[in-house]
């Protein structure tokens, strides 16, 4: 079963239970994903979820900045269940283990060579580690 159908049978049982909030997540999900699919022919799911993930944390950070916790948290839920559909994400340790690699073969030894790393780390992580992360772990990589 493709992540669509199955965000689509998510959204059905999600209907019947009378879960509003869940319903509406998993409907922003498939429209994104449709759109994604309409737009490229390769429609990578992944990086949608991320993407739309990313917008609910820093929208609920806007709204925590603003006072608004309420919406925030609701902004978060909505974070929470768009994870769920996301690969696992990576342990601190396999990701420590892919960075080490990527600094040693690059040859990278100071943090203006930061890019060659990404531009190695990235691609293996594929949407299981999210790029602040993957950032922070390959700067201290290169500063120790």
């Amino acid at each position: 079963m493709s992540l669509i159908e199955q965000v689509k049978s998510d959204t059905a049982v999600a209907l019947k239970s009378g879960d509003k909030e869940r319903v509406q997540a998993l409907r922003l999900i498939t429209n994104e994903l449709q759109k994604a699919a309409k737009e490229s022919s390769d429609g990578d799911e992944t990086t949608v979820l991320q993407r739309e993930r990313k917008r609910r944390l820093e929208a609920a950070q806007a709204y925590a900045d603003a006072g608004r916790d309420d919406l925030a948290e609701g902004e978060r839920r909505e974070a929470a269940i768009i994870e769920e559909y996301m690969p696992e994400q990576l342990s601190d340790e396999e990701l420590h283990a892919i960075v080490g690699d990527a600094v040693a073969e690059s040859g990278a030894d100071s943090p203006k060579e930061m890019g060659k790393v990404m531009a190695l780390v990235m691609p293996k992580v594929q949407g299981r580690a999210d790029g602040k992360r993957v950032s922070s772990v390959v700067r201290e990589k290169l500063t120790a």
